[in-house]
């Protein structure tokens, strides 16, 4: 398990838990239940304390956490059939996105997202999730590709931001990213994107621009991350606390100003806790969400998304 800054009070009553079971494995004449118990109640209440008021701040750092399933994991459990498609027919292949053919409860689809990898070696060849403009167009191809075949669309969205690096800037980065943005508000099929860790930026929107735009409960979506949003108006990277307040990036903040249209609750202790249960109800609100897609019309498809992001702002000001 590894724990977060906020969570090494909670680290040590559970380290002290696991020390008693450890000795009571070498010896089996100790007997440490009671007390083993009694620490892990300690601790579940803890649990629950930590995780019932997230500053927003702390609710970053939970979006970011290593252990949360990432798109490949959400890929492999909920979909069947996944074909990958490789490469945006210009360039090159782009690992950092992930994206192709699949079913959903017998729906075919087209499934997207970015994936940031699990250890040194994978997230090195994910580049950490941030895609580049090739990323962005092989997406387009594949939208491109299921609004042609009558296919849904589903993202899953989880990039600290596009890679803002001198070759993908050379090779057209913002162009990339409004042309995936502009093939998300053309294709006639039903468009499903959820937040399932960061949303940064434009590398985020350029997937999410979606008629049905979900987040789970600790994820963040955001124009700039907190550190750089700090650096900018306060030449401190450190004050990316009070940046993380006045951004409201958190997914609650996010539904009241109609940035995004449902909250998908995780357990308790965050997506990282229980793997299993959260990508199981990440399936049940996605099933939910294409149920009331399928069927319309692609030019009302097409009109409630754009209808929806023209209207972004004109909500909850007043909160």
């Amino acid at each position: 398990m590894n724990y977060l800054e906020f969570e090494k009070p909670l680290a040590e009553i559970e380290g002290k838990a696991e020390e008693l079971r450890a000795l009571a494995r070498a010896n089996s004449e100790m007997d440490v239940a009671q007390e083993a118990s009694a620490l892990d109640r300690k601790a579940a209440d803890m649990l629950k304390e930590l995780y019932k008021n997230l500053t927003p701040w702390r609710k970053c750092q939970v979006a970011r956490h290593p252990d949360r399933p990432h798109c490949k994991d959400y890929i492999e459990a909920l979909f069947r059939e996944y074909t990958p498609l490789a490469g945006d027919r210009n360039f090159a292949e782009d690992n950092a996105v992930m994206g192709g053919l699949a079913r959903f409860n017998d729906q075919p689809v087209v499934v997207i997202g970015h994936e940031k990898g699990f250890d040194t070696k994978t997230r090195l060849e994910r580049n950490f999730g941030m895609a580049r403009p090739e990323g962005y167009r092989k997406a387009a191809r594949l939208m491109d590709m299921a609004d042609r075949f009558g296919l849904p669309v589903v993202t899953l969205v989880d990039t600290p931001g596009a890679y803002p690096g001198k070759g993908a800037e050379q090779r057209g980065q913002s162009e990339a990213i409004a042309r995936s943005t502009e093939k998300c508000l053309q294709i006639g099929v039903p468009l499903i994107s959820i937040v399932i860790g960061e949303g940064g930026s434009g590398g985020a929107v350029a997937f999410a621009t979606a008629n049905k735009v979900a987040m789970l409960e600790h994820s963040v979506y955001s124009v700039i991350s907190p550190e750089g949003c700090a650096s900018i108006l306060w030449k401190d990277a450190e004050k990316m606390r009070e940046a993380a307040e006045a951004l409201r990036l958190t997914a609650q903040d996010l539904l009241k100003i109609g940035v995004i249209d449902r909250i998908i609750p995780e357990p308790i202790g965050g997506a990282q806790r229980s793997r299993e249960e959260t990508i199981e109800r990440v399936g049940r609100n996605l099933a939910t969400m294409l149920g009331e897609l399928v069927g319309k019309e692609p030019a009302a498809l097409v009109a409630e998304r754009r209808r929806k992001f023209l209207d972004i702002g004109s909500k909850g000001l007043a909160a």
